[in-house]
């Protein structure tokens, strides 16, 4: 019996997870987002409890992240775009972030009665990294 993901190109979707993974550390960051994210989630950064377990969150987001590119390659591959260039990328990765991700986030966020700032960073950061995501994998031959 052979593997069933044999057809996936696993180097790139590991690149793909470790520029989701950085694009993280630059949106999350004082450059981009960082202000206002603390604002809207009231966290006490001077709290020491408050850097406990980033080993654990760092980790674990990075799988996730691994995860949802094969997913990202499952569908490339399915739908025959793997290896077709940037632009097919760029339409995956704004279906997978827009469809699949930033909208379940949106509706987390209507019920818990979530800052829209909020929404349009997370949101943001999973369309944006889901599309940095797709590029890769279907430049990849």
């Amino acid at each position: 019996m052979t593997n069933p993901f044999d057809y996936l190109n696993w180097l790139a979707i590991l690149v793909a997870a470790l520029a989701y993974f950085m694009l993280g550390a630059l949106w999350y960051s004082k450059v981009l987002f960082a202000n206002r994210w603390i604002a809207d989630l009231k966290l006490d950064v001077n709290n020491p409890d408050a850097k406990k377990g980033m080993g654990m969150m760092f980790g674990g987001s990075f799988v996730l992240m691994f995860v949802q590119c094969v997913a990202i390659a499952i569908i490339a591959e399915r739908i025959g775009i793997r290896g077709d260039g940037w632009m097919s990328g760029l339409k995956l990765g704004l279906v997978t972030g827009g469809c699949l991700c930033a909208t379940p986030v949106g509706v987390n966020y209507l019920y818990e009665k979530k800052p829209f700032s909020l929404f349009l960073i997370n949101g943001g950061y999973a369309l944006v990294g889901n599309i940095i995501a797709a590029i890769i994998i279907c430049c990849w031959k």
